[in-house]
């Protein structure tokens, strides 16, 4: 069983910056890869960032330049550095993890980009 828990969404103005994490119940190493995803309502929940356990990150190209992707090991955190952010990034975001044939989903947080 594997747990993930998001935090460190929030209400930001627009050109803000925030941080989100998300802490596993096993070891980052564990996952073949780990992801950010976010959804609006009503609408289907986007990729945003993917690592793979080797490190590869790749981007969404809506926050390509604006977005980081990253993951400490030894605290078993994945993190999204959000900066110049914009109110079309406002949504709830969803960390994911890939054990085996599973992909596990946190429960998301909410950001909020006022304009």
């Amino acid at each position: 069983q594997v747990q993930l828990v998001e935090s460190g969404g929030g209400l930001v103005q627009a050109g803000g910056s925030l941080r989100l994490a998300c802490a596993g119940s096993r070891s980052t190493l564990s996952f073949s890869s780990m992801a950010w995803y976010r959804q609006v309502p009503g609408k289907q929940r986007d990729l945003v960032a993917t690592i793979t356990s080797g490190g590869t990150r790749s981007y969404a190209d809506s926050v390509k330049g604006r977005f980081a992707i990253s993951r400490d090991n030894a605290k078993n955190t994945m993190y999204l550095q959000m900066n110049s952010l914009k109110p079309e990034d406002t949504a709830v975001y969803y960390c994911s993890a890939m054990y085996g044939a599973y992909r596990y989903w946190g429960q998301g947080t909410q950001v909020t980009v006022s304009s």
